[in-house]
């Protein structure tokens, strides 16, 4: 005879209320700092409105404005160049450094942390150390290059180098992705590199076959996580694109070449106080950032493997 198990309860209106009122903080700061926020700048990319008059409804004229907007271009152009140099650049010097700290080392938790370090740096105070580092004149970098009498680029007021620059500012914070790497490479079954190694399979072999696959799923989520950052990059041209002869700010480099999309998005809501083209711009980075995640994605059935032991 089996014994009667106890069933829960039925959750009743006080139990309900109880819990409403719990998740309220939370409701209703999703509703207001969130949802009501997005909802708004939908309306508004349909609107001639600025922070002084009323919004006036225009329809679709804020989209199409876009299409003849040389700068809006610009940005989009140099916002893709950033996002798809720069994260396979990051992906793969973050392989690189895990595989280098997931060895043997003297010393391997100050290493991790060294590494680490530049991630907790607030990207303004990053942003002016490499304003220095890369000055044309006197900057560490280029004292580098000229001690093996390579060229030095003028990083900041050539526009052939700036969209490189703000590259190179971002990747300063490649420590972050690198130590996810080690962790996923660290979950990698050893007894996968020894039976290879039995078989004859060199370094490249092994981490074709094996290490690629194994931390392909950690791949895709830093690729996904590293477009949408990219996508989004405002502070480090910001900083970098401060002229350092003349001591302006032009936020947009030289030749517009560190104008990201996110700069010029902020000018025209903040500086030209065009408020509903603004929100347009960002409705249109809204759909351009789902429509590569979704890609990623549909494209992940091919190369990432899930190890379903």
């Amino acid at each position: 005879m089996q014994s009667a198990r106890p069933t829960p309860s039925e959750p009743t209106g006080r139990a309900l209320l109880k819990g409403l009122a719990f998740a309220s903080p939370f409701i209703i700061g999703f509703l207001v700092l969130y949802l009501w926020p997005i909802l708004a700048s939908g309306y508004y990319s349909l609107t001639d409105f600025s922070l002084f008059k009323a919004p006036k409804w225009v329809g679709l004229a804020n989209y199409e404005r876009m299409i003849s907007d040389a700068k809006f271009w610009k940005s989009l152009y140099n916002t893709l160049f950033f996002t798809f140099v720069g994260v396979p650049v990051d992906i793969a010097i973050s392989i690189a450094g895990a595989h280098i700290l997931n060895q043997k080392l003297k010393g391997q938790p100050l290493w991790r942390a060294l590494v680490y370090l530049p991630s907790i740096v607030p990207a303004v105070a990053a942003g002016f150390l490499w304003r220095w580092l890369l000055n044309a004149q006197y900057g560490f970098v280029n004292e580098i290059l000229r001690w093996f009498r390579i060229p030095q680029p003028n990083w900041l007021l050539d526009a052939s180098w700036g969209g490189i620059s703000v590259i190179v500012l971002m990747l300063w914070t490649v420590g972050g992705t690198m130590l996810i790497y080690l962790a996923a490479l660290k979950n990698v079954p050893q007894e996968l590199y020894e039976a290879a190694e039995l078989d004859g399979a060199g370094p490249l072999r092994r981490f074709w076959h094996i290490t690629w696959p194994m931390i392909s799923p950690v791949t895709l989520f830093q690729v996904i996580v590293l477009i949408i950052a990219f996508l989004q990059v405002f502070t480090q041209p910001f900083v970098l694109s401060k002229d350092p002869g003349l001591g302006t700010q032009t936020a947009t480099g030289p030749g517009d070449s560190m104008l990201s999309y996110s700069i010029y998005l902020f000018q025209n809501g903040f500086t030209f106080l065009k408020m509903g083209y603004a929100s347009a711009m960002a409705w249109v980075l809204l759909f351009v950032t789902l429509a590569i995640t979704l890609l990623i994605l549909w494209s992940a059935k091919k190369w990432v493997f899930y190890d379903n032991r």
